[in-house]
């Protein structure tokens, strides 16, 4: 851990100074208490820096907590062995995974499906009177229940170090989550603006506690974070099913973790009671169980927090970009991510360039940078990789 200045600590060994600039911006604001910390993930993001865990007293910076709201990870561990699984048609799997949960942007389940029913229930209920509201950002939400979307989001089949296989995936809170949080990031720009606030980056508006402006953001991304939580488990129930069908065998399910990644919590840290907000960072409280996935074809980590006062019981989310998706595509071609992806069955296309683990930081330094933060618990390897275009 490095103090790099009274109200920033970072964990980054592998990070650069547009990074740095941004959160040492974040790290200004007057309601920073006691410090925003750096994961070792870090790398710029809008606003706030991605990989950043950012408490404050009496305020909410919405893009501090992102546009996917709840994004974040499921994981169960299963009977299966890989040596079993390998000897299996690994493709008809992954085609199974693909024909069950709607991938990419914009692609939705065409009906509700009966395993979806009773979540949606949930949500509406959790609702209550804003159900109306929230059916006029993304009128077509619950047939979103169950959709996996794009960029770095996965579904993955690995193993441990035991052989056994685990289930694995990553998502959010889709088109709902991102029209909730575009809706308050701009009334917090223009509350900023009608109280003549001048900040450093627009982005870093903020809602002040005890306002209406405030307790409505809350309220709904409260709501966010539950649709993404039901929405990794819509879809693990859909991959499981696919894999006990496939394998011809009940799947037994022995360790099961759910996280956000992407989210807001009141949480007591150095004796005051604050809002954390984690922006691409995980909960690492003493004991408590975590997901950190490595990009494309590298490992992925199945962790217990240590909690480290320092980092607000903190922990990285994954790998962090080193390449834009833009730069990544003019720098790599397909036949790299051949390479890269050599032995793991997945769908080979172009349009997964900018997700090749040379565009992220690797994963093994991250894990390094973060031995106070986490222990180890089992380290997965990838066999079947299921992404969104």
């Amino acid at each position: 851990m490095k103090q790099l200045n009274d109200t920033l600590v970072s964990w980054a060994s592998i990070v650069d100074e547009a990074t740095l600039a941004q959160a040492v911006t974040t790290s200004t604001l007057p309601f920073i208490h006691p410090h925003l910390a750096l994961m070792p993930d870090a790398h710029l993001g809008k606003g706030a820096t991605v990989g950043s865990v950012i408490p404050t007293e009496g305020a909410i910076i919405p893009a501090a907590v992102g546009v996917d709201i709840g994004c974040g990870m499921r994981a169960v561990r299963t009977q299966l062995s890989r040596s079993a699984f390998m000897a299996g048609d690994l493709a008809a799997l992954r085609h199974s995974i693909e024909r069950g949960i709607p991938l990419s942007a914009g692609h939705d389940n065409r009906k509700v499906l009966p395993t979806a029913e009773p979540r949606i229930a949930e949500l509406e209920l959790a609702a209550a009177g804003r159900l109306e509201r929230i059916n006029q950002y993304a009128g077509h939400w619950r047939r979103q229940l169950g959709s996996l979307g794009s960029g770095n989001h996965f579904i993955e089949c690995s193993a441990d170090e035991t052989d056994r296989i685990w289930l694995f995936l990553h998502s959010g809170s889709r088109g709902v989550g991102n029209r909730i949080a575009m809706h308050h990031i701009s009334v917090a720009r223009q509350m900023m603006a009608a109280q003549q606030v001048e900040l450093p980056d627009r982005d870093l508006a903020y809602l002040t506690e005890g306002t209406d402006e405030f307790a409505d953001y809350l309220a709904e991304l409260v709501w966010a974070q539950r649709f993404a939580a039901l929405n990794r488990d819509e879809m693990m129930e859909r991959v499981v099913t696919a894999v006990a069908h496939w394998a011809k065998v009940d799947v037994e399910i022995s360790s099961d973790i759910n996280c956000h990644h992407n989210y807001t919590a009141s949480e007591e840290h150095f004796g005051r009671q604050l809002w954390v907000s984690r922006k691409g960072a995980i909960h690492a409280g003493t004991g408590v169980p975590g997901l950190i996935p490595g990009s494309m074809a590298t490992a992925s980590y199945v962790v217990s927090g240590k909690g480290n006062a320092m980092s607000l019981n903190s922990a990285p989310h994954g790998a962090g970009r080193v390449y834009s998706r833009s730069r990544a595509r003019k720098t790599f071609t397909a036949d790299d991510l051949r390479t890269a992806m050599a032995g793991i069955e997945y769908r080979d296309t172009d349009a997964f360039i900018d997700e090749i683990p040379a565009a992220y930081k690797p994963i093994d330094q991250v894990m390094a940078d973060a031995a106070d933060l986490v222990e180890i618990e089992h380290v997965l390897h990838q066999v079947v990789n299921v992404k969104g275009d």
